[in-house]
């Protein structure tokens, strides 16, 4: 039985142990097209404030496009050898797009309810937007990632690169920001073990600092 098989299936607290930053991919690897599919759509599940679903994904498959962000990304391989290569960017201004289609199928209290507190929630806070589109791209690429894992695919979070040198080539919306890239394929050779973890009562507080 192949590793990859072997770690097919894993269970959530599997793939948090076992999840590791892979920077080498094996460039031969593809994922069929169903598959990935189905990892999108179960990923994009993952919540966001008030259901407005603020990431855009988007899925970098030319080849030559690949190889001009490796350029602007200090010439990761991961760019271009991983099977899949994710930008993942927030619609900070995903609130005030048509907001009402984001509660269609709760019923009419709850929408009436929800729906106008969305722009009172956001209007005239930029920041507010602009940090809530992001916690819910981090919770996506985190959605992503054990997924993956959970298929038996390796992945690799990634921000070393120029965001703006980015944000031109994948020609960015003006309201849109990138959050992080998330490459998915298969390992090219084992990573080394985990590099230390700090302990649990350093990062844990009870009540208050």
């Amino acid at each position: 039985m192949s590793e990859m098989a072997e770690r097919t299936g894993m269970s959530v607290t599997q793939a948090m142990a076992e999840r590791r930053a892979v920077k080498a991919f094996d460039p031969e690897f593809r994922i069929p097209e169903p598959d990935m599919r189905d990892l999108l759509e179960t990923a994009l599940l993952s919540p966001t404030a008030f259901n407005i679903q603020n990431w855009r994904i988007v899925r970098v498959t030319d080849a030559a496009l690949r190889r001009e962000i490796r350029a602007v990304a200090w010439d990761q391989p991961q760019v271009t050898d991983a099977a899949e290569l994710l930008v993942l960017c927030a619609d900070v201004d995903a609130w005030d797009k048509s907001p009402e289609r984001y509660w269609t199928e709760a019923p009419q209290a709850v929408q009436d309810l929800i729906v106008p507190n969305i722009r009172k929630y956001y209007d005239g806070r930029p920041q507010v937007a602009r940090d809530e589109a992001m916690r819910s791209c981090g919770m996506l690429a985190q959605s992503i990632m054990l997924l993956a894992a959970e298929r038996g695919w390796d992945t690799c979070p990634m921000d070393g690169f120029d965001f703006d040198a980015v944000a031109e080539l994948i020609n960015l919306p003006a309201d849109h920001a990138i959050s992080l890239m998330v490459a998915v394929g298969k390992r090219a050779e084992a990573p080394f073990a985990k590099p230390g973890q700090l302990p649990f009562e350093e990062v844990v507080v009870s009540d208050r600092f």
